[in-house]
């Protein structure tokens, strides 16, 4: 079992989950993040971490985000690994409530 960011991370990006990540298995995108399901040790730390209540335990995922399981898996052999916090997005306020997120996914590594 891992565990996987999901739809209300994209254009947020908080790293909160990062700082008490053990075994820094977090990637970032442009505007989202990833947990590699490789590295993930299934602790739980980053879910009460998360802000917009991004990150689920792949087993816990409602069905309707089912595909950010392979996201998270692709986007973290493809992405830098983030090792310490950063301020979230600009738009995080924004789009902290907005729901089906998901056509504003950047693909792209961040700048």
């Amino acid at each position: 079992m891992t565990h996987v960011v999901t739809e209300p991370c994209i254009n947020c990006k908080h790293t909160n989950c990062v700082a008490v990540c053990p075994v820094e298995c977090f990637h970032e995108g442009k505007n989202f993040m990833v947990i590699d399901p490789v590295v993930c040790i299934d602790c739980g730390l980053c879910v009460y971490e998360c802000p917009v209540s991004a990150i689920y335990a792949d087993d816990m995922l409602p069905e309707s985000w089912h595909e950010y399981i392979a996201l998270n898996a692709r986007f973290a052999r493809e992405w830098p690994r983030i090792k310490k916090s950063k301020n979230p997005l600009p738009t995080a306020a924004e789009y902290r409530q907005m729901h089906e997120k998901r056509d504003l996914l950047d693909p792209n590594p961040p700048d």
